[in-house]
């Protein structure tokens, strides 16, 4: 049985706010446009409550904290911030809403990254769930001001950001490398269809077409097989243990490989898929840390109120 996610929805408005327990993004749509009232034929668009991050991908919202708070938009309206909604200026209209941020900009970037330090001084794995805006925001404010928030050390705060510039490069450099392949796939799209027959004739003379089909393969994910320097860094978690449950006999068919450099192939697949556990076994061993760091001080606490 899928394991149920506590959350909160409420509207554009922020009026109503319901508590609800679903399995799924699309169970989060359909039981909160029960709740918030909605027709169930209303298309409507999941975002986070406090910044406005469209929710589109279910393993994403997966990796969402438990009482997380979402807000449902139809197709006009558009999310402002809270202190926005109050003041009266909520709803589709974009050009009052660009007036009003121009006019409290430095207001709504200290709120901004005082919001963000107080989310990491509860739950330091939040870092993961945060968007390039919000990690840019923390990497600017000074580093006495951030420490003093979060109630670190300036040498403690200053690896924090440091650590936050280097997230902020890898997601630029992955980016990068996205586009790069994208136009690669654009490239070799163009040149196939320029001779269809003779790509036809390339393809039956291949001899893992056959296994490709059987196997369940996608063309990209055997692009990336063949082609690519450390494929196994390039491959979703279910492509790694797809290559893993094939093993190294049908791999040799699938690619055309020696038995040894699909062994190894194989073995650089397990070995990746290995390290991703672990880093997820890390995220939630620091999630407990987190939660724990107040239990020292409640215990104290008790043991004084005893003497007295």
């Amino acid at each position: 049985m899928t394991e149920l996610k506590a959350c909160k929805v409420c509207n554009i408005g922020r009026q109503k706010c319901y508590g609800l327990a679903v399995t799924s993004l699309d169970q989060l749509k359909i039981k909160g446009c029960e709740a918030l009232g909605f027709s169930p034929c209303t298309s409507v668009t999941v975002v986070l409550e406090y910044d406005g991050t469209v929710i589109e991908d279910e393993d994403y919202f997966l990796c969402l904290p438990a009482n997380t708070k979402f807000m449902l938009l139809h197709d006009k309206e558009t999310w402002s911030p809270a202190h926005q909604v109050d003041r009266g200026i909520a709803g589709p209209s974009r050009e009052s809403v660009h007036l009003i941020l121009g006019a409290v900009d430095n207001v709504d970037g200290a709120e901004c990254w005082h919001r963000l330090a107080e989310q990491l001084r509860q739950d330091l794995a939040s870092i993961i769930l945060m968007s390039e805006a919000d990690l840019q925001s923390l990497i600017d404010v000074p580093c006495s001001n951030l420490a003093s928030a979060l109630g670190f050390s300036q040498q403690k705060t200053q690896v924090l950001q440091d650590t936050l510039q280097r997230m902020l490069d890898r997601r630029e450099e992955e980016r990068q490398s996205k586009e790069l392949l994208q136009l690669y796939l654009k490239a070799m799209e163009q040149e196939n269809s320029q001779d269809p027959q003779e790509k036809s004739t390339k393809l039956d003379e291949t001899d893992g077409v056959q296994v490709e089909s059987v196997v369940g393969f996608s063309s990209r994910t055997l692009m990336v097989l063949k082609d690519k320097t450390q494929p196994e860094t390039r491959l979703s978690n279910e492509e790694l243990q797809m290559v893993l449950r094939l093993g190294v006999k049908i791999m040799m068919e699938v690619l055309g490989w020696d038995s040894e450099r699909a062994a190894l192939l194989v073995q650089a697949c397990e070995c990746e898929l290995s390290k991703r556990l672990q880093q997820v076994q890390a995220l939630q061993s620091l999630r407990a840390q987190c939660q724990s760091i107040s239990q020292p001080q409640t215990e104290g606490e008790t043991r004084a109120k005893r003497r007295k």
